[in-house]
């Protein structure tokens, strides 16, 4: 399980990407790149990485379900995720 510093730092970029996002998208069009330059670099949303929303976890992310591989079956075997069921043929 990731630390919790980690995860916070996660959320914090994912806030600042939603923050200048309008601000990125109008200096980009305009070719204004000293401009865009002077934005903090966590307002870049090149620097997102997914993360488990429960456990933390930067691999295996499953983005349909926002969760890693190891939650997701551990979930879908208890029967927590609707419309998710072991299959067998």
């Amino acid at each position: 399980m990731a630390k919790e510093a980690v995860k916070a730092r996660e959320l914090k970029r994912q806030k600042m990407v939603a923050k200048y996002a309008a601000k990125r998208a109008e200096l980009k069009a305009n070719g204004d790149y000293e401009a865009l330059d002077k934005l903090p670099k966590n307002a870049s949303p090149i620097r997102l990485h997914n993360r488990c929303k429960l456990s933390g976890r930067p691999r295996g992310y499953m983005r349909k379900f926002g969760i890693s591989r190891v939650l997701f079956r551990e979930l879908a075997l208890m029967g927590k995720i609707p419309g998710v069921t072991k299959s067998s043929w």
